[in-house]
């Protein structure tokens, strides 16, 4: 791989070009396309998976052959007003609700936290250092997550190295890239140490029984508690969070990855937070990408106040 083919690579991110692949893919092999597409191969390929496909999955399918065609220098066919009006009848005739998880409760966090220090507790008790990483590790995922409003690829990307965490203060994570990081420059995110619920404390915690100086944060752990050396994959974070939650007894097959981002966001509202406030601290450009994740029919009410712990005050 050249230089020029290696940043190039950067530029997108690993998620993306792996979705963009598979809709290629699907359009030549599964469907039988040629590229080069017409305007009206695409509107016959848009009409045929109608019935199939949710409309945001054959936006998605467009955005992937849109790509190919102006990064291959062809003229975009995917702008063709024929490929829009279909699309528009398609959405008419086919209307779907949108698809979002399901925000993780408060009340399911501290559920979670609660088993995970027992396990901790009871694994330092046996000098069981497997069951002790795990718990750790797993209380610094599910509370930096919920707090920094992380989404799965961004839990996946910190690095020791990026970090500054200060007991009883506060963190500050340093996020090389990210999918609302249109320019690739890098997101700085701040938390405050909370009396309940710390994430701070959680992260401490998990370095020091890691043993980790540098590299990935989280990473996957074998049976007997080694680390690896990969950050743990973004799309393994879904079924981690799941099994995780079902260890604490929690209604895990309600939650996805975005739970966390959905929950802090659906919390701080009910909480008095201004959408401004929320969109600079999650890190959101624009109103209409806040308020998709706040979960307006689910006010966390009496939730919002942990029955045996101080109520988290995290300032917006």
């Amino acid at each position: 791989m050249t230089d020029i083919e290696r940043y190039l690579r950067a530029a997108t991110r690993d998620n993306t070009r792996r979705s963009y692949q598979a809709a290629v893919d699907h359009f030549e092999t599964q469907w039988g396309g040629f590229l080069p597409a017409t305007a009206e191969s695409i509107a016959r390929y848009l009409a045929d998976h109608a019935q199939q496909h949710a409309v945001s999955t054959l936006r998605q399918r467009l955005a992937a052959l849109s790509q190919w065609h102006i990064s291959q220098g062809f003229p975009d066919p995917t702008k063709a007003p024929v490929v829009r009006q279909v699309l528009r009848g398609i959405r008419t005739l086919h209307p779907t609700p949108p698809r979002q998880a399901a925000p993780l409760l408060l009340q399911h966090v501290q559920t979670a936290v609660t088993c995970f220090e027992e396990e901790a507790r009871q694994a330092q008790a046996n000098h069981d250092m497997a069951g002790l990483r795990r718990a750790r590790r797993d209380t610094a995922l599910l509370l930096l997550g919920f707090w920094r409003g992380f989404r799965g690829d961004e839990l996946a990307r910190l690095r020791v190295e990026h970090i500054q965490a200060e007991a009883g203060v506060g963190i500050t994570l340093f996020v090389p890239r990210s999918k609302g990081d249109r320019e690739a420059l890098g997101v700085q995110h701040r938390t405050p140490a909370l009396k309940a619920l710390c994430p701070v404390t959680a992260y401490l915690q998990w370095l020091q029984v890691a043993g980790i100086a540098h590299g990935p944060v989280f990473r996957k752990l074998d049976r007997w508690g080694n680390l690896g050396d990969q950050p743990l994959n973004s799309n393994s974070l879904v079924g981690l969070l799941r099994r995780m939650l079902a260890r604490a007894q929690v209604p895990a097959a309600l939650y996805t990855g975005h739970s966390l981002r959905r929950g802090f966001a659906t919390w701080a509202s009910a909480n008095g937070w201004e959408l401004k406030s929320l969109m600079s601290y999650v890190g959101w450009k624009d109103a209409k990408s806040a308020l998709r994740y706040i979960d307006s029919t689910q006010r966390f009410g009496d939730l919002a106040v942990l029955p045996s712990t101080p109520l988290p005050v995290l300032a917006p």
